[in-house]
């Protein structure tokens, strides 16, 4: 019942898409005004990123929450050389999902496999790595299973150790890899108009927007369900080049 309801809050989401570089960018707006991007590989359906962003109490819109996908690098956009940034030999935590498995990778952690120990804590829902030199520790949820209300279990873990990485998995319950199915199915045959709101850049767009990869998406207003014109003219004013704001508001001119 807890998978239906996740599913169903997600199909009530208001969702606008594109594909772009190879990807499908998903972003949703659920009613309580929390926002969820994500990015799967348009060829393998394969999750790159998820990130959160909720309003504060005020209702200004807060920072970008990663949950799934590459951390920015350390140091990005900072005023300069000059100022002190985090060790690049630190242990870097990240999570990079596979179609069968949640999985993390902490890098940077060069002890020998034997040194450490993954286990589940089930009263507080959460993973926990430690070695045994007390050189390392640290613990971490996977929101799925909390949004799907499903239980951990320990022998669902694996681990492997190369290249001063540690690799965690935790194999996906069948339910989820179901669910998620469904999602992708919904998504890949999603019409344009329809009430999902799911919209493709690359296709209807004219020559030398679709060269360059900063075109962005202005609105997520309903999709004409017509083709541009001769010559790739915008609809509905949703898609401009870098500084074709102009162009928004109104339909193919």
């Amino acid at each position: 019942m807890a998978v239906t309801g996740w599913l169903e809050c997600l199909r009530a989401a208001e969702k606008t898409a594109l594909l772009q570089d190879g990807r499908r960018k998903v972003h949703y707006l659920f009613p309580d005004g929390k926002e969820m991007a994500e990015e799967y590989d348009e060829k393998t359906s394969e999750l790159l990123v998820r990130k959160w962003r909720v309003k504060s109490a005020l209702g200004a819109l807060g920072q970008w929450q990663l949950e799934v996908g590459e951390p920015a690098p350390s140091g990005a956009g900072s005023l300069g050389p000059e100022f002190i940034k985090e060790n690049n030999a630190n242990p870097i935590f990240m999570r990079k999902d596979t179609k069968m498995s949640f999985q993390w990778r902490i890098r940077n952690l060069p002890y020998p496999k034997h040194v450490y120990s993954v286990c589940v804590d089930p009263k507080e829902r959460c993973i926990v790595v430690r070695t045994s030199n007390k050189k390392y520790y640290k613990k971490f949820s996977i929101p799925d299973l909390d949004r799907y209300q499903l239980p951990l279990e320990e022998s669902s873990l694996s681990t492997a150790h190369a290249n001063c990485t540690l690799i965690i998995s935790y194999q996906k319950p069948k339910e989820v890899v179901v669910a998620e199915s469904e999602l992708q199915k919904e998504l890949k045959k999603a019409s344009l108009g329809d009430s999902s709101r799911i919209v493709s850049s690359i296709h209807f767009l004219p020559p030398e927007a679709a060269a360059s990869t900063k075109t962005r998406l202005l609105s997520s207003r309903p999709w004409s369900p017509s083709f541009p014109g001769e010559g790739g003219k915008f609809l509905q004013g949703l898609l401009v080049p870098p500084g074709g704001e102009g162009q928004g508001g109104g339909g193919a001119k």
